[in-house]
């Protein structure tokens, strides 16, 4: 994971996640699933440079659950992990 505090790289970082969200598109039109693994890479990296998006994330995901499911299996964020084998255990305790 790239972070930085300086503003010039973040925003660098940013931009660059836009960018590869745009051409995402014009990958997953070869053949294979390219497209969605290089749209995942430039969401990852908006979402890492961006307290706005990372909000508007958050909100998406408490309004559509199954697509924030979704999203964090394909983000392998660390937190959904957790939440997943909290959930498993709370259901086999019943």
């Amino acid at each position: 994971m790239i972070t930085s505090r300086n503003p010039m790289i973040r925003t660098g970082l940013f931009a660059s996640g836009i960018l590869v969200i745009i051409v995402s598109p014009v990958i997953g039109a070869i053949p294979g699933p390219g497209g969605v693994f290089v749209f995942a890479a430039g969401l990852a990296l908006v979402l890492q440079n961006s307290h706005k998006a990372r909000r508007g994330f958050v909100h998406v995901k408490r309004r559509y659950p199954k697509i924030g499911h979704y999203a964090d299996m394909g983000l392998r964020r660390q937190s959904a992990a957790r939440r997943r084998a909290r959930d498993k255990v709370a259901r086999a305790a019943r």
